[in-house]
C-alpha cells in the first residue's frame, strides 16, 4: 500500500505540492485567530462537587470565591480617617463594575484583622467577578485601567485567578515569540551538521513547520465547539517541529542512504516510504494512541494537550508520506547540494553505535543491571512527590500577581483568598433556620486550622461568635439559602489543608451542604486524576501491545517495550521532583517559585506524551532490527547490525526533539518549565540508556524467544500483520 502511496506521489508531484501549498494558506488563515480564542483555564473538574458548588453561589448567590484581589497599600496606614473613607468608597465602586458579583474589603468587613497587613500599612480589596474564564477576562480588561494607577492616593496592585489568567495569556505570547526565534535557527543549524548539508537539512524544518500549521488550524476550528487550552499552542509548536523533524529524519535519511547505493530517484523514494515511511505510520498511531489517553480525564486543559497532539502527529505523519515524497521527487539527487561530504551508510566497525552494540550483547547481565540500578536511583526522588494546582507562583517573581500572593503569604495571618465556601443551596429562609447556621458556623469555627467563620449570623473563631451580624451579612443569604466562607490558616494543597477540607465535607450539618474554593477544587482534582489513570494506564498498555504485536509477530517484545518505557520513565519522574520541589540546578531552568510540589496535571502529560515518543524510536529500532533477523534469523547480529544502522539517526533525532523541549525552559511559566524538562529528559534517556544498552542486553539474553508468540497468536499475524512483506519471522 505505502509502495503505491509513494508511487502516486511521485508521479503526481507537482499537484501533491500545489495542494499542499495551498493547504498551508488556508490552514494558516485558520490558525492564526487560534490564540484569541483559546481559554487559560481548564484545571476545574466538570461535575465535581466544588465546581457544582461554585456554579450554585454565582448563579444564586452573586458571590463565589474571590477570583480578583486589589492589594491597596497606604504608606501612612489603614486606619487613617481618610485612607478609611478611600477604601470605602474604593469597594464601592468595584462592587458596582460590570461582571462585579461581591466585593468586600477591610474596610467594609468590620476591620477584620485578617484583611489588614501585620504591618497595618496595606489592606485587601477581595472581589468575585461572574462568568466562565473568557467572561472574568473581559471584564478584568475593562476594570483594570481605572485602578492600576492607584486611587484617590492609594496604590493599588492587582492578584487573584483572574489576574492570575490575563498574565499567564500575555506570557505565553512572550514565550512562544522567544522560543521561536530561538529554536528554528538553532535547530536549523544542527540539522545541517546531522545532514551535512543544506537543502537536506531544510526538509525537516519545512515539514515541522506544516505540522505546527495544520495543527493551529485544528486548535482554531474546535474551539468553535469546546473549550481549548491556550498552553495547546506550547505543545503544538514543540511537538510539531520535533516530530516533523523526526519523522523526516527517519525518511531522509534512508532516502539518502538508497541513493549511495545507486539506487534510482523513484526507487529511492518507494524504498524509503515502504521501509521508514511504515516506521513513521507505525510511530504515529503509537503517539496518537498515547495521547488520546489524555481524553480520558475531564478536565479540558488535560484534554487539550490531546487535541493539538492528535492534530500534530496526524499532520506530521501525512506530510512526511505525502508531502516529503513529493519534494524529494522534485529534488532527486540535489538533495545533496551544497553538502560539503556524502554522508555513507553506517556499517560495521565504523560506528560507535555499532560498537556499543557489540559490547552489550557480550557482556548483557552487568550492563543490564546496572543500567536498571542508575535508573532506580534517579528516580526515587519520586516517591517524596507532593503535588499541588497551577496557581500565581507559576508565573515570574516580577510579575504583578506573582508579588501580590508573596505579600499575602507573607504580611497577612490567614488565608483570604483561599477560603472554604460552605454552600447550604436549599436550607431554607436563612431567617427560619438563624439558630441552626448560628450552631453550625460555631461548629466549623471550632475545627483545626481554622481562623474564621463567616455566616449570615456573624463571624466565628474558636467555637464562639467574635461578631454579630450586620448590614454586609446580607451577602451570605439568599431566599431559600445560604452560605459559609471558611478561612483556614494552611495552605489548601498541603496534607493540613486537605484534612481541613476533609473535616468540614464530614462535619455534622443541619442541612445539605457542598464546598468550593481552592482545596475543595484540589481534593476534586486529585480524585479525578486517580480515578481516571489506571484506564489511562490500560489505554496505552493495550494499544501499544497490539501496535507492536502487529510490528512484530511477538508477544514479548511489546511487553519488554512497556517495561523498559515504565523504567525510562522514573528517572524523568525524580529529576521532575529533584529540580521543581526541591529546587536544584535553578540555574540551568532559569528562576522560578519554590513551591514545594509539582502542579498535579504535568506527571500525567509528561507520561502519555514521554510514552508515545519512546515508543517512536522503539519502532524504528525495532524495524530495523527486524529486517535484520528477517534476512538472517541470527538475533545477536541482528540487534548489532540494527543498532548500527539506526542509533546514529536516533540519537540525532532525539537530540533534536530533546533541544525543542529544552526551548521551554525559557518560559516564564514553571509548569511549562517542567514539561519542557520532563520531555527532554525522557527522550535523552530512552534514546541513550534505554535504546543503547537495556534493548540490546534484553534481546540478547531473550535470544530467539525475543520473536516469541503462541501458535494461535502467530497464525493470526500471518493473516492480519502490517510487515513489510520482507518475510515471516522466524522463530
Amino acid at each position: 500500500m505505502l509502495d503505491k502511496l509513494a508511487a502516486l506521489v511521485t508521479a503526481r508531484r507537482r499537484l501533491v505540492l500545489g495542494v499542499s501549498l495551498l493547504f498551508c494558506v488556508v490552514a494558516g488563515a485558520l490558525g492564526a485567530s487560534a490564540a484569541t480564542k483559546l481559554s487559560t483555564g481548564g484545571f476545574d473538574v466538570p461535575g465535581a462537587e466544588s465546581t457544582l458548588a461554585a456554579a450554585t453561589l454565582s448563579e444564586r448567590f452573586g458571590s463565589g470565591e474571590p477570583n480578583l484581589i486589589l492589594l491597596v497599600k497606604a504608606p501612612g496606614g489603614v486606619d487613617r480617617p481618610d485612607t478609611v473613607r478611600e477604601g470605602v468608597e474604593l469597594t464601592r465602586r468595584l462592587a458596582a463594575e460590570p461582571g462585579v458579583q461581591d466585593a468586600v474589603s477591610y474596610w467594609t468587613e468590620g476591620k477584620a484583622a485578617a484583611l489588614r497587613a501585620g504591618r497595618s500599612d496595606s489592606a485587601l480589596v477581595l472581589a468575585h467577578l461572574k462568568g466562565d474564564e473568557n467572561q472574568v477576562g473581559r471584564y478584568l480588561d475593562e476594570i483594570r485601567p481605572r485602578y492600576e494607577q492607584g486611587f484617590q492616593g492609594l496604590t493599588v496592585e492587582f492578584g487573584g485567578r483572574a489576574e492570575v489568567a490575563r498574565e499567564l495569556n500575555q506570557q505565553i505570547q512572550k514565550d512562544l515569540m522567544f522560543a521561536e526565534l530561538l529554536i528554528i535557527p538553532v535547530t536549523l543549524i544542527l540539522l545541517v551538521f546531522v545532514f551535512r548539508g543544506v537543502i537536506a537539512a531544510l526538509l525537516p524544518l519545512a515539514l515541522g513547520v506544516v505540522a505546527v500549521i495544520g495543527a493551529l488550524a485544528v486548535l482554531g476550528l474546535l474551539t468553535q465547539f469546546t473549550d481549548v487550552s491556550v498552553f495547546a499552542i506550547n505543545l503544538t509548536t514543540g511537538l510539531g517541529l520535533g516530530l516533523g523533524i523526526d519523522y523526516s529524519l527517519f525518511v531522509v535519511s534512508r532516502y539518502r542512504e538508497e541513493l549511495a547505493t545507486g539506487a534510482t530517484v523513484g526507487d529511492a523514494i518507494v524504498t524509503s516510504v515502504r521501509t521508514a515511511g511504515r516506521t513513521v505510520l507505525y510511530s504515529a498511531v503509537t503517539v496518537a494512541l498515547s495521547l488520546s489517553a489524555l481524553l480520558l480525564f475531564p478536565m479540558y486543559f488535560l484534554r487539550s494537550f490531546a487535541y493539538a497532539g492528535i492534530a500534530v502527529v496526524a499532520f506530521a505523519a501525512l506530510s512526511a508520506l505525502v508531502l516529503l515524497p513529493a519534494l524529494l521527487a522534485v529534488l532527486g539527487t540535489r538533495v545533496n547540494t551544497w553538502s560539503w561530504t556524502r554522508r555513507r551508510t553506517a556499517c560495521e566497525g565504523r560506528n560507535a553505535w555499532y560498537r556499543l552494540a557489540g559490547f552489550v550483547v557480550r557482556r548483557p547481565v552487568p550492563m543490564a543491571t546496572g543500567a536498571v540500578a542508575v535508573l532506580l536511583l534517579l528516580g526515587a526522588p519520586f516517591l517524596g512527590v507532593r503535588l499541588n494546582l497551577a496557581d500565581e507562583r507559576s508565573l515570574p517573581a516580577d510579575a504583578e500577581a506573582h508579588r501580590v500572593v508573596s505579600v499575602l503569604r507573607h504580611d497577612y495571618p490567614a488565608r483570604e483568598a483561599d477560603p472554604t465556601l460552605v454552600v447550604a443551596g436549599d436550607s431554607g429562609p436563612p431567617q427560619s433556620r438563624a439558630a441552626d447556621i448560628d450552631a453550625y458556623a460555631a461548629r466549623l469555627s471550632a475545627l483545626r486550622h481554622v481562623a474564621r467563620v463567616d455566616a449570615w449570623t456573624g463571624s466565628y473563631a474558636d467555637g464562639h461568635r467574635i461578631a454579630g451580624p450586620d448590614g454586609s451579612r446580607r451577602r451570605y443569604a439568599a431566599q431559600d439559602g445560604t452560605w459559609l466562607s471558611v478561612v483556614g490558616s494552611v495552605d489548601p494543597y498541603s496534607e493540613e489543608g486537605q484534612s481541613l477540607v476533609r473535616d468540614i465535607r464530614q462535619a455534622k450539618a443541619p442541612f445539605d451542604v457542598t464546598t468550593a474554593g481552592t482545596a475543595s477544587a484540589f481534593r476534586d482534582t486529585m480524585d479525578a486524576l486517580t480515578g481516571r489513570i489506571p484506564y489511562c494506564l490500560l489505554l496505552i498498555a493495550v494499544t501499544t501491545f497490539l501496535l507492536l504485536f502487529l510490528l512484530t509477530g511477538s508477544v514479548v517484545m511489546p511487553v519488554k517495550a512497556i517495561v523498559l518505557n515504565l523504567l525510562s520513565l522514573t528517572a524523568t519522574f525524580g529529576a521532575l521532583v529533584w529540580v521543581f520541589q526541591e529546587g536544584h540546578m535553578r540555574w540551568l531552568t532559569g528562576d522560578f517559585a519554590l513551591t514545594g510540589g509539582i502542579v498535579a496535571t504535568t506527571p500525567v502529560m509528561v507520561f502519555c506524551l514521554a510514552f508515545g515518543l519512546s515508543m517512536d524510536y522503539e519502532v524504528f529500532l525495532l524495524s530495523r532490527i527486524k529486517e535484520e533477523y528477517d534476512a538472517t534469523g541470527d538475533t545477536a547480529r541482528s540487534v548489532v547490525h540494527g543498532l548500527g544502522k539506526s542509533g546514529g539517526i536516533v540519537t540525532a533525532a532525539a537530540a533534536l526533539i530533546a533541544l525543542v523541549f529544552l526551548s521551554f525552559l525559557t518560559s516564564g511559566i514553571t509548569y511549562m518549565k517542567t514539561l519542557g524538562l520532563g520531555l527532554a529528559l525522557a527522550v535523552l534517556v530512552d534514546a541513550t540508556v534505554v535504546r543503547g544498552v537495556l534493548l540490546p542486553a534484553f534481546m540478547r539474553l531473550a535470544g530467539r524467544f525475543n520473536w516469541w508468540a503462541p501458535a494461535w497468536l502467530a497464525r493470526l499475524h500471518r493473516r492480519i500483520g502490517l510487515d513489510e512483506g520482507s518475510g515471516e519471522a522466524r522463530r
